[in-house]
């Protein structure tokens, strides 16, 4: 029997949820919202992948995701997180995971960056107002670095930089799972 995979998503605009649904097309797993899941029900799998947003420097809905895979009997937990950060910026994203995860967690759970973009459409009236004020910051702003001039352009409007490139190395990791254990 192989190892039985979940992929767990908690998804405001849609982009997460679009990355586990293409990560569940190339993996034999199981597709769960957030909301719906429990310790009781990791418990059915052998590994647990977490997908959410970047929000605010944090991983949305990370450590109740992590609680729960804790009191489960799953024996991995694999975390992926979408952003408008493109995946080059490096620096950026290292800086996120060494602000949300231990060091303890750096080294046993597996961990992914895929970036999205933005959707103005689909965010609450609080994240929505906190970025256009970003925007108009930004934009005042003089003498702009060429990261500052980025960011500007890069919240200024919606945008979608999501791509199947960003699923290969979890695909990967998974499939590896499946046909080994």
């Amino acid at each position: 029997m192989g190892n039985k995979i979940a992929i767990v998503y908690k998804s405001r605009t849609g982009f997460t949820k679009r990355y586990a649904e293409m990560i569940a097309e190339e993996v034999e797993c199981t597709l769960l919202d957030f909301s719906d899941v429990n310790s009781k029900i990791m418990s059915e799998f052998d590994t647990v992948v977490y997908g959410s947003r970047l929000h605010a420097g944090n991983i949305d809905g990370y450590k109740k995701a992590k609680e729960m895979f804790d009191k489960s009997t799953a024996k991995q937990f694999v975390l992926f997180v979408t952003g408008a950060t493109p995946a080059k910026a490096e620096d950026i994203i290292n800086d996120l995971w060494k602000n949300n995860l231990s060091n303890d967690e750096m080294e046993s759970i597996p961990h992914f960056y895929m970036q999205s973009g933005l959707c103005y459409e689909k965010m609450c009236f609080a994240d929505k107002t906190m970025m256009k004020m970003a925007a108009v910051m930004m934009k005042n702003k003089k003498d702009k670095t060429d990261h500052e001039k980025g960011f500007e352009e890069a919240i200024s409007k919606s945008y979608d930089i999501s791509s199947k490139e960003y699923i290969k190395d979890i695909v990967a990791l998974l499939k590896n799972k499946l046909n080994f254990n």
